[in-house]
């Protein structure tokens, strides 16, 4: 449909995970002989790294694509085109027993705790099933390992025994990361892991990735829609919308001098915690397309302020107007808005 979009950021190291030009095309099928009438563009040409040690943050609104491309990278889903490679080796095509090593350096942290863990199984247990499964601890190994990680995450080992119905969310959450550490991954894909927590909780979780990072150097893609908790965890920030990205850039460039209208628009909407501060609020006006029709040319064109013809008719270049800072608009193309 497009065309692949590259980020030429080079990371200081060989990056953890490098994505370029990945897709997920999902056919849409009609009658009784279920023939594909179309297609969900749920990812349109994505492209980006994370170096070791570093966590990219993945915003936009429900519906743009986020978690397609987390479950893409960790091969939940196939991709339609595109190319996965994980410290340096190629997966986007392995099969399930080729894929297997590689499950051991990837894991997923999911946004509801309580219903991506087992009820009949014990927390322990839980936790336990990766190192059985992978056959790297067995009897006294395991138990002392599965205690381990109990503790690493903020629990206690004779909670080892409990069930997820005797756990509160943020427990339940701790679970989760022990689990997704068991097998000592280099990537941890963090689909909203804090959403559906409190918000005091919210911090403790967040507080404990980022220790469990500078301890393990774990490279984390972190997918959320709150841009107070992006801002917190993150390194570098990409702005999705519609499948694609249209906003690349480290957070404090991001969040002090944003240039695509919609990451403009994000922003404004982030609630600012003293009252005697105001800030002018910029309403975006429509839904947001459906990704079976996509409009043409830029897909914000139809909620954007600063609209002109020719987003109208060509889909702008990701471009990069500084250093690791990048953007999908015409307004800069052209220079209507300065960068």
């Amino acid at each position: 449909m497009t065309e692949p979009q590259t980020l030429p950021r080079a990371p200081t190291q060989a990056p953890v995970l490098e994505v370029s030009g990945l897709k997920k095309h999902f056919p849409l099928k009609k009658g009784l002989l279920r023939r594909t009438a179309g297609h969900v563009f749920a990812i349109d040409g994505v492209s980006f790294s994370i170096a070791e040690g570093e966590t990219l943050g993945l915003v936009g609104e429900s519906g743009c694509g986020k978690s397609t491309v987390a479950r893409a990278v960790l091969r939940l889903v196939e991709p339609t085109a595109g190319s996965i490679r994980l410290n340096g080796s190629d997966i986007t095509h392995l099969g399930k027993a080729e894929m297997r090593p590689h499950r051991r350096e990837m894991q997923i942290i999911f946004q509801d705790p309580f219903a991506s863990l087992n009820p009949r199984m014990s927390a322990g247990d839980i936790v336990g099933e990766p190192l059985l499964v992978h056959g790297v601890a067995r009897g006294k190994d395991l138990a002392e390992r599965v205690a381990a990680l109990f503790q690493q995450v903020g629990l206690r080992a004779a909670q080892m025994r409990g069930y997820p119905h005797e756990f509160s969310g943020g427990q339940r959450q701790r679970i989760c990361i022990a689990r997704a550490l068991a097998l000592s991954p280099k990537l941890i894909v963090g689909d909203e892991p804090v959403s559906a927590l409190d918000v005091s909780i919210q911090a403790q979780v967040i507080n404990l990735m980022v220790d469990l990072q500078q301890e393990q150097r774990l490279s984390y893609l972190f997918i959320a829609h709150d841009l107070a908790v992006v801002e917190h965890i993150s390194h570098y920030i990409a702005v999705m919308y519609l499948g694609r990205i249209v906003e690349y850039a480290d957070k404090e460039t991001l969040f002090s001098r944003p240039l695509h209208p919609y990451t403009e628009a994000l922003l404004s909407a982030v609630p600012i915690p003293d009252p005697k501060i105001k800030r002018q609020k910029r309403i975006l006006q429509g839904d947001v397309p459906s990704p079976v029709n996509p409009p043409p040319g830029c897909a914000f064109h139809t909620r954007c302020p600063y609209v002109m013809a020719r987003c109208k008719q060509e889909a702008p270049r990701l471009i990069e107007l500084a250093p690791g800072n990048l953007v999908a608009c015409h307004l800069h193309e052209a220079g209507v808005k300065s960068a």
